[in-house]
């Protein structure tokens, strides 16, 4: 496209209107749509690229993982074994909606022109692939699935009910404000840029799963395992809408060939004889069927002496192997014959190096997805999911047709919503798709969706931990910005741009759920080194999230569906639900305790039973169980009264809790008041509420007095908190904050400092600057710049200050204070200092300099070894651009070797 893309008015946005709105149309999604259209309904399917192929199934299938065929398996005993591969927790309705009608649907597909492997009598030619259950169905000529459905599509009885829209790209649900129901959906034609939004009767959700996740071993951000297309729309959509999601923290992870993006092929080899062996050429996978623990099984053997991994086919005959590779090179990957070429390969002479895939999120895998009832009903009115993004365990290839079939089927009876369509919510979809537009020089989508994906592998990738899950979802918080501020020019770049902000909102809820979930289960899927055991006591039961009235991603144990199918190994305890709220994270800001002096090495308990002396872990406390069923109710203080006077430290602190999520009349001071309880989790509970009310608390004297009487509490996280809202609520004085400055924690005169700021105390912020703590002295370089009328010369001494840190945020601050020829000279001297950070804090202040004097020196430090140094000093010869020098020194800077450098020097023209 010539012509850079411009943002659309709002009012300019195209309207369809459908009983049955499809999105996705891949495999569940081209079910849903042909049910659909065939029980009446008008139908309108939306795919970001092109249905005849799009999907999972755009090169074909090589086999059905599922069938369960009358005579060679039976839907109990399907049932049965999904249970125990996935350790209990399964909604057995839904999978024996699967083992039921996956027959039927089979029959189906045939009818439509799929072909399915029979043997000479014309049976199904079901093969054993794992220990247990024959339930693999190979299709030799699987490559034309998607063209044969395809032709079904545009049948033209089909054609009369079914529009089809491609390159079109949703990104929200749109729900009824009263409410809640489906709607419709917003998104934007991804050729053209054009916003589109559609009225509905009722919405099915088809996206397949986040298979965009992890990074990949290659580093290739769509050398993923999964269609990388499959970036989590669906799921990032059904949680914006406030559907429930359950099983997230059960990820998708398999073994492939190593250094290819695809499958080993396990299902199509096993049955022609071959299998995963160590480089011993042992068998060594006890799992009986595909499962979480038969990948711990795999990583375990792989990073053992015994590794590598590998499929062996080298023992076979000719004739297998070719039969073997007229399937695998021809359907699914049919790239791989040529990896194994040119690596000179063959499978006569080589076995196949297998490996481990990046993790990812699939509701048909694995069991991360959807909430959805046994008709594909999400806990939203008339939104329907289907496919790998519906939370249906291993449902596979022929559990997406039967979902999606389930969607449209129930889907049908709704006709198209003509009421009023909720403006702000159309208008949040047109910000979030159109933002990129406004800022064409931001960072480009690959560079920002790296980093996020680089921060899934480091933190939340298993074996996790409640420590790195705590720093990736503080990542992921950081990276909302750095997502918001991408460029874009085209519509595909919006494309993708949008795709990223699905995939952090899925990376959250991956990190989120994972620290939820306080046990060990499903293998290598959820391995927790701080929580080793699988506890069904506590934890059979499932995890669901959803995004609360709020914004905040909030979770809640559910307990698993009483079984249809006996399975002895698991008892689900049934009872309630357990609310859990917001996931607490762990501290992960120091090392331990600051300040404190190295901890000896306390020897850990035997992973199974209670150290001597220690009782063993209860059950909730009764009383914590009541408070939690009032809070439903948003009770008042005086109910609460009792709870936050328990003798119980945990009681206590979860009524505090309580008390932040409810925010009853006269929280304030009661807040107050609890950071002086005895306990330190209510202080910490109370500190947390306080800071999370405080743009609602009332500034009355009473809160003021507690906080002031909070200052002298022993805890300096209690003083911290204290200092920041009297800040806030512009409670306190300078006086009071002054004294601050002799508090004993950093923390706190950091506090201290923001808070003179507030008040403009400059004389006090001067004494400050002899801090003994970098920290601190650093916040008031920062703080000096920040006052209502700031100047310079507080700074001189932090200008002199030993520490470079503290010389680069003084000399930044001169920017912000002004930079006087004296101040000037001196910036020009420190391009020339040592540390970096000094010289880009100098380039920084000569943006306040006059221009004679910081031209020169700027444009001398466009020569800086740093790329920081060379980026501050363009930004500061942008602010002199009015100066024939300052823009010649800027064309210069147009060939800089780094990509920001270049970026800011191309603005000296506009």
């Amino acid at each position: 496209m010539d012509t850079p893309l411009t943002v659309p008015d709002l009012s300019a946005a195209t309207e369809l209107s459908c009983d049955v709105l499809v999105i996705g149309g891949g495999t569940a999604g081209t079910m849903a749509a042909l049910t659909a259209a065939e029980r009446g309904a008008d139908v309108l399917l939306l795919e970001k690229a092109h249905v005849r192929h799009s999907g999972a199934l755009a090169m074909g299938m090589d086999g059905v993982n599922n069938a369960v065929v009358p005579g060679r398996a039976e839907p109990d005993d399907y049932v049965a074994e999904i249970t125990r591969a996935n350790d209990g927790l399964v909604d057995q309705s839904t999978v024996r909606q699967t083992a039921t009608r996956g027959f039927a649907m089979v029959r189906r597909l045939e009818s439509y022109g799929v072909k399915f492997e029979k043997d000479e009598h014309g049976e199904y030619a079901v093969r054993q692939v794992h220990r247990s259950g024959s339930y693999v169905l190979p299709m030799p000529e699987g490559k034309d699935v998607k063209k044969v459905l395809y032709r079904q599509l545009r049948r033209r009885e089909m054609r009369e009910r079914i529009r089809i829209e491609n390159r079109v790209m949703p990104v929200r649900v749109l729900t009824h404000p009263d409410d809640g129901r489906a709607v419709g959906a917003a998104g934007f034609h991804t050729r053209t840029g054009e916003f589109v939004v559609v009225r509905a009767g009722a919405v099915v959700l088809a996206t397949g799963p986040c298979g965009r996740l992890g990074l990949p071993a290659s580093g290739y951000l769509y050398g993923t395992y999964e269609n990388p297309t499959n970036a989590g729309d669906g799921y990032a959509m059904a949680y914006h809408a406030g559907a429930a999601l359950t099983g997230i923290e059960c990820f998708q992870i398999n073994p492939l060939i190593k250094d290819y993006n695809g499958p080993a092929c396990a299902y199509v080899a096993n049955p022609f004889g071959g299998y995963q062996v160590n480089r011993h050429g042992e068998r060594f996978v006890e799992s009986d069927y595909w499962s979480g623990q038969m990948m711990a099984e795999f990583a375990a053997e792989l990073a053992s002496d015994r590794g590598p991994v590998y499929l062996k086919l080298s023992h076979l005959p000719e004739e297998t192997i070719g039969a073997v590779e007229s399937i695998l090179h021809t359907t699914e990957r049919p790239t791989r014959g040529t990896f194994h070429e040119n690596r000179g390969h063959d499978y006569r002479t080589h076995d196949i190096e297998m490996h481990i895939s990046e993790i990812g999120l699939c509701g048909g895998h694995s069991a991360s997805g959807v909430r959805v009832d046994d008709h594909a009903r999400t806990t939203v009115p008339r939104l329907y999911a289907a496919g790998d993004l519906a939370s249906v365990p291993h449902n596979y290839m022929i559990g997406a047709f039967v979902f999606g079939d389930l969607a449209g089927e129930d889907a049908s009876q709704y006709r198209a919503y003509d009421g009023v369509l909720d403006q702000e919510q159309i208008a949040a979809a047109h910000e979030l798709v159109y933002r990129p537009l406004r800022n064409p020089d931001g960072p480009p989508q690959p560079q920002v969706e790296y980093k996020l994906r680089r921060f899934v592998n480091d933190y939340v990738a298993p074996p996790k931990t409640g420590a790195k899950l705590s720093l990736a979802v503080e990542a992921f918080d950081r990276m909302s910005a750095e997502i918001a501020g991408m460029g874009a020019r085209t519509a595909h770049e919006l494309m993708r741009c949008a795709e990223v902000s699905f995939i952090r909102d899925c990376a959250e809820m991956a990190a989120r759920a994972s620290l939820a979930r306080t046990e060990s289960r499903w293998g290598l899927y959820h391995e927790r080194l701080d929580h080793p055991e699988r506890d069904d006591t506590g934890w059979l039961h499932h995890l669901d999230l959803r995004k609360s009235p709020s914004g905040a991603m909030e979770f809640t144990a559910r307990p698993v569906e009483p079984y249809l199918v006996p399975v002895p190994e698991f008892a689900p305890p049934g009872g309630p639900e357990r609310h859990l709220g917001e996931v607490a994270l762990v501290p992960v800001a120091t090392a331990g305790a600051r300040d404190a002096a190295p901890a000896a090495v306390v020897p850990r308990p035997a992973a199974s039973g209670s150290p001597a002396g220690v009782p063993a872990p209860t059950g909730p406390h009764p009383r914590l169980l009541r408070l939690l069923a009032l809070v439903e109710d948003s009770p008042d203080l005086e109910a609460l009264g009792p709870y936050l006077d328990d003798a119980d430290p945990s009681v206590r602190a979860a009524a505090v809790t309580a008390l932040g999520e409810t925010a009853p009349a006269g929280v304030g001071p009661v807040l107050a008041a609890r950071l002086r309880d005895g306990a330190a989790p209510v202080r910490a509970a109370a500190a947390a509420a306080l800071r999370e009310l405080v743009e609602v608390l009332p500034a009355e004297p009473a809160l003021g007095e507690g906080l002031r009487e909070a200052l002298g509490v022993p805890d300096p996280a209690v003083r911290a908190a204290a200092l920041d809202v009297l800040r806030a609520l512009r409670l306190g004085d300078a006086p009071l904050y002054a004294g601050a400055l002799g508090d004993a924690a950093v923390e706190v005169r950091v506090q201290a400092v923001r808070a003179l700021v507030s008040v403009d105390a400059v004389t006090e912020l001067g004494r400050a600057a002899a801090d003994p703590a970098r920290e601190v002295r650093v916040a008031v370089a920062r703080g000096l710049a920040a006052v209502r009328a700031p100047a310079p010369e507080p700074l001189a001494p932090l200008l002199d200050d030993p520490d470079p840190l503290v010389r680069g945020a003084a000399l930044a601050a001169l920017a912000g204070t002004g930079c006087p020829p004296s101040y000037a000279a001196g910036a020009g001297a420190a391009l020339g200092d040592g540390a970096w950070q000094v010289r880009s804090g100098a380039a920084t202040a000569l943006r306040a300099a006059p221009p004679g004097l910081a031209v020169p020196a700027l444009a001398g430090a466009l020569a800086d070894p740093n790329a920081d140094v060379r980026k501050a000093a363009v930004l500061s010869l942008l602010a002199h651009r009015a100066e024939p020098a300052a823009r010649a020194a800027l064309a210069g800077a147009a060939d800089d070797p780094d990509a920001d450098v270049r970026a800011y020097a191309s603005r000296a023209g506009r």
